[in-house]
């Protein structure tokens, strides 16, 4: 039975999912070594933040199949290492928006009043009522940097409290600003210009380290209050302290700091910054929401289904996931298809055109079904996998190519693969035809067809002549392979060539390789192929 452990303590919710579907072994107070003799009877694994999956104990983990972070980061694990090993590395990202976005109103309300140092003052004996006068926030300016998820919901708190909204996202959809009556900045600056409260929720990247610096600060109104309830390394905290003695800043309200734990900061002198331990995340439901969803990814990586927050493939949105599902077994049929066609063993380029509404989609996930399919006609590793596929491909020198276009001749939505080597290239196309979405195939070889894609498919290429199908089955029949269907597409090459043609059968089991050379071979033909999908 598949195996998963649970190294650290998560709600019940998410032990009790993965229970329904494995059997699950609790090691909360395994350490580092009985986890390392242990992960290799493993096919799965749930984490937070204290286990330490490093390339040793990836090592270890030699049936390890997918990782599942209770939570958002996953700097504790080597997904380089995880990837080149072909394990999915999965997160919960939307586990705590909810409780991020709270803490981002709790400490905007603490800042605009005073609310911590009223409390601390009155708790030590004295009624300082007139020194901590605070500001209201109605119809004050928040300024969003970063809208995402938890900007978008921060905004929609905020407009509760009668505040002006702006937010500055270059990805976000300016529908989406209008659905949440947010002003969309074009620029980050525009954002600085009007802000009489400015809250940072980026994701931490080289582009985004040190964004609150000396520089952007100048920019913003005089008396502005930041919020920081994203990361650390947002801040310059030196050029903060520089505004806060300035007066350029009015105050802040700090949830994250550069390096964590601390409890010794410049900063937490000032009696107009307001701090906290990195509470950003911490609710008794956002923990058991991290564990659950988690746990959700590990079931969808080990059953075959979608793993929609792995970092180490492509995470689809919600809204393309159920129309591009069944997609999948054709793109991947149609990779291995053509590269079977391709006469050269070393495969070069791989270039997928998606055609049709499909186009309008995140197809990066169609793409990656369509280079395992050729890696796998090639020769692909045994544990291939969505994960490990960009790397095998590079490792032999494979580049990859996407393009699409929202209208498809004759067809909804089609796919067309192109594999080339140095002086040979093939080209197939499908759909996915009816309610039931069987895989169609519907060129190859230049010819044009519609045969629906079964388990074992066998083509031959040929010089168009009467009686070229009946030999073909006649040969099959005294082999004992049962032909399930078979179509031919024909296409006059040249006036002064004679015409070739394509054809293509299915069988319920799979045609001898020395039977289809034999056939290849024989007057009329050109090439033959079979494979087993």
């Amino acid at each position: 039975m598949t195996k998963v452990l649970v190294a650290e303590k998560v709600g019940a919710s998410g032990i009790q999912l993965l229970k329904s579907h494995f059997d699950v072994e609790l090691g909360f107070d395994w350490d580092r070594e009985q986890v390392k003799a242990r992960l290799g009877e493993f096919d799965g694994i749930l984490i937070r933040s204290a286990t330490k999956l490093d390339a040793e104990l990836l090592a270890a983990g030699t049936k390890l199949r997918v990782i599942g972070r209770a939570g958002v980061g996953v700097d504790n694990v080597d997904v380089p290492e995880a990837s080149r090993r072909g394990i999915v590395v999965a997160n919960a990202p939307l586990s705590n928006v909810v409780t991020a976005a709270e803490h981002t109103l709790a400490l905007l309300l603490a800042l605009a009043r005073n609310v911590p140092q009223a409390d601390a003052s009155l708790k030590a004996g004295r009624w300082d009522r007139s020194k901590y006068s605070g500001v209201e926030l109605y119809e004050k300016t928040l300024g969003i940097i970063g809208f995402g998820r938890i900007g978008q919901l921060v905004a929609e708190r905020a407009r509760g409290f009668g505040m002006n909204l702006i937010a500055f996202d270059p990805v976000v959809s300016g529908e989406r600003f209008r659905e949440l009556g947010v002003t969309r900045a074009q620029t980050a600056e525009e954002v600085y210009a009007v802000a009489d409260f400015l809250t940072l929720h980026l994701p931490k990247t080289p582009e985004t380290t040190g964004w609150l610096n000396a520089e952007v600060l100048a920019k913003c109104k005089d008396g502005v209050r930041v919020l920081n309830v994203a990361r650390g390394p947002l801040v310059v905290d030196s050029d903060l302290q520089a505004a806060l003695d300035s007066g350029k800043v009015a105050g802040a309200a700090l949830d994250v700091f550069q390096s964590e734990p601390i409890t010794d900061h410049p900063l937490f002198a000032y009696p107009n910054v307001i701090v906290t331990p990195h509470l950003g995340a911490s609710t008794a439901e956002a923990n058991d929401r991290a564990g659950f969803q988690a746990a959700e990814q590990i079931v969808a990586a080990l059953t075959g289904g979608s793993v929609t927050t792995a970092v180490n493939i492509p995470a689809i949105p919600d809204e393309d996931i159920e129309p591009l599902t069944p997609f999948l077994p054709l793109a991947r049929a149609l990779g291995k298809i053509a590269a079977s066609l391709d006469e050269e063993a070393a495969v070069e380029t791989v270039k997928v055109d998606f055609l049709g509404g499909i186009a309008a989609r995140d197809t990066r996930l169609l793409g990656l079904n369509v280079l395992m399919g050729v890696l796998a006609a090639k020769g692909g590793a045994e544990d291939l996998n969505e994960v490990n596929a960009p790397a095998l491909a590079k490792e032999r020198g494979i580049s990859t190519e996407d393009a699409k276009q929202e209208q498809a001749r004759d067809y909804t939505d089609m796919i067309r693969v192109t594999v080339a080597s140095a002086s040979h290239s093939a080209t197939v196309a499908g759909a996915v035809i009816g309610n039931l979405h069987r895989p169609h195939l519907l060129e190859a070889w230049g010819q044009r067809f519609q045969v629906q894609l079964e388990q074992h498919v066998t083509m031959f290429r040929y010089h168009d002549r009467p009686g070229m199908l009946g030999r073909v089955g006649t040969l099959f029949g005294q082999h004992g392979v049962n032909i399930v269907s078979s179509i031919v597409g024909r296409q006059p090459e040249g006036a002064d060539q004679e015409p070739y043609a394509a054809m293509v059968i299915t069988t319920d089991v799979a045609v001898p390789d020395a039977l289809v050379r034999e056939i290849a071979a024989s007057d009329g033909f050109v090439a033959g192929v079979t494979l087993t999908l």
